[in-house]
């Protein structure tokens, strides 16, 4: 099973036969696989980034006690730093051919690998819960309108905190996600080609309603400090570590997991230069306009409403019930489930399939895998975790700071991007290690969370918990690379 490199991109001149390691799904991309160019990937970051916690993003920022322009400088560096290890992980994808969970296998032996890429997985399925729930808002919004007696469905009772035209509507949005998933990774490109534009259409077309409903962006902007909460007037100092640094991290922390999993895409991608433009114009550009559609929107439903209707689920409705156009709901709602779709197979589902095909690669492929990692989004109970959304970011994302400090430093500075592709999909070989694990790598990983837990737990060194993506990366990195160092 030798491989060969032509034009950069290295290949396997016979598939991989090791049933422990491999099976089709988690095997490298052929040259005829590689259909994706850098609209493909700029598509799918619009696809992943229209979404409502997007169009939330800013809130939490200005609540937090910054003002708008504030608020979208953050999402725009947070976006730009992420984008680097998106980059550089999914370098790796695209010159091999290979998923996350493979690449892994590189830094943290070919049993290690699961513990980042299940951990990548766990907090997939939480993702997945929170926005097949918001689909499912939205769809339950969509039926009441078309048919009011929907609301008095169970005569009021809840169960585990939601009504059951809630849980009907959760479910049957579930389940359109999990068709998806057995359609495979070709129907997630086409669905991701085919909303990208229409969602981008339909996000200008909401600004332009904003704008000319007010008076222009002048006026909405001006009214955008109302939404402003907290002092106004802190302290740098406090507002950098209080304000700037955690919500910073939370803006990088928003894909975190995707700038681990990004091989699981760009091994599809034609060449690096796909890959690295694709990523360019598709991330940072959709994520701040869209933010920026956020705010601007509320700052007008101040003006509009005298209340400030972040949720874009309850503006629908306030709008189609003032004009009473059922049309224009079916529209909204129609356009929300899009988005929650569009992000949810692609950032979602791939990752944690993936994951658990390499975990059980003889009793799940992408499809099972994804099942699964559809059900643990329900069993996660994902409208609970709404209530602590930045919190949770923060708390993450220094867990994968941590993974992703090893992965690069392996990678980019002790293999300088030469990876065994054969031993890679061997049982005994480079990546065995000890046992299947690679010691430098699992105290690297450890001492980047223990960093992050200090600055929770240690007063006084708050910062290395509110920078949290910062601090476990930075440790992670410095120790893994003080172990492997060569003389």
């Amino acid at each position: 099973m030798p491989a060969r490199e032509r034009d950069g991109l290295v290949e396997l001149t016979s598939p991989p036969d090791d049933p422990a390691l491999h099976n089709p799904d988690l095997d490298p991309t052929t040259r005829e696989q590689r259909t994706w160019g850098r609209w493909s990937l700029a598509a799918l970051w619009v696809g992943m980034s229209v979404c409502v916690p997007t169009y939330i993003l800013a809130a939490n920022l200005i609540q937090s006690g910054m003002n708008w322009w504030q608020a979208m400088l953050t999402i725009l560096l947070g976006n730009l730093i992420v984008l680097v290890p998106m980059v550089l992980c999914g370098h790796a994808g695209t010159r091999y051919g290979i998923p996350f969970p493979v690449f892994a296998r590189a830094a943290f032996g070919i049993r290690g690998a699961h513990v980042p890429s299940l951990a990548r997985a766990l907090v997939a399925c939480g993702w997945f819960g929170i926005q097949t729930f918001i689909g499912g808002q939205a769809l339950s919004e969509l039926i009441g309108l078309l048919w009011p007696a929907w609301t008095d469905l169970g005569g009021g009772a809840t169960f585990l905190g939601l009504s059951l035209p809630l849980w009907l509507a959760f479910l049957g949005f579930w389940l359109v996600n999990v068709a998806f998933v057995y359609k495979g990774t070709e129907s997630i490109k086409w669905l991701e080609n085919i909303a990208a534009p229409f969602l981008l259409l339909v996000g200008l077309a909401l600004l332009y309603w904003a704008a000319s409903r007010t008076g222009g962006l002048g006026v909405i902007l001006g009214q955008s400090s109302a939404l402003q909460q907290g002092p106004k007037d802190m302290p740098l100092g406090t507002w950098l570590v209080g304000v700037f640094l955690p919500g910073l991290t939370a803006m990088v922390g928003f894909w975190a997991t995707l700038s681990l999993n990004i091989p699981d895409f760009t091994r599809y991608c034609r060449n690096q230069r796909e890959q690295l433009l694709g990523q360019l114009y598709g991330l940072p550009t959709t994520m701040l306009l869209f933010s920026f559609i956020g705010v601007a929107v509320t700052s007008a439903t101040l003006i509009l409403y005298g209340e400030a209707i972040w949720d874009p689920v309850k503006l629908v409705v306030r709008m189609s019930r003032e004009t009473g156009s059922t049309a224009l709901a079916v529209l909204a709602m129609l356009t929300l489930a899009i988005a929650t779709l569009s992000t949810n197979i692609a950032a979602n589902v791939v990752g944690p399939a993936n994951s658990l095909a390499n975990a059980f690669p003889r009793a799940l492929d992408f499809r099972r895998g994804g099942l699964v990692a559809a059900a643990v989004g329900i069993l996660v109970c994902p409208w609970l975790l709404l209530d602590v959304y930045t919190a949770w970011l923060v708390s993450y994302s220094g867990l994968l700071g941590a993974v992703s400090g090893v992965l690069l430093t392996d990678y980019w500075l002790v293999r300088r991007t030469e990876l065994d592709l054969e031993a890679l999909y061997r049982s005994h070989g480079a990546y065995t290690y000890r046992g299947g694990f690679n010691p430098d790598a699992m105290l690297a990983l450890a001492a980047g969370v223990l960093v992050v837990l200090l600055g929770k737990l240690v007063p006084g060194l708050e910062f290395l918990f509110q920078g949290a993506w910062f601090s476990g990366f930075l440790a992670s990195a410095a120790v893994y690379l003080a172990r492997t160092r060569r003389p």
